[in-house]
């Protein structure tokens, strides 16, 4: 007979189930986590952060006018076909 190795797990509990853990043990766990992953975080510098902001609220204008257009030539051609 072969001898149990660590990897068997006891016949009590089900594969693939892990004891529950109480509350605040899965609360503390979350914002450990939280933190863990947030040192990981590459901050950008101020000018990155101006710079990326100023793109994207030029992007933003480019797109709204090109709305405003598309929807006031669709306007125009709707009034002129329906009257």
């Amino acid at each position: 007979m072969a001898e149990p190795t660590t990897r068997e797990r006891p016949k009590d509990r089900k594969p693939g189930k892990r004891a529950k853990k109480s509350l605040p043990a899965r609360i503390g766990l979350f914002y450990r986590q939280i933190v863990a992953e947030l040192r990981k975080v590459v901050w950008p510098s101020r000018s990155e952060l101006l710079n990326y902001t100023s793109i994207v609220l030029s992007f933003v204008v480019v797109m709204v006018m090109f709305v405003y257009g598309l929807d006031t030539g669709f306007a125009h051609l709707s009034f002129t076909i329906f009257g």
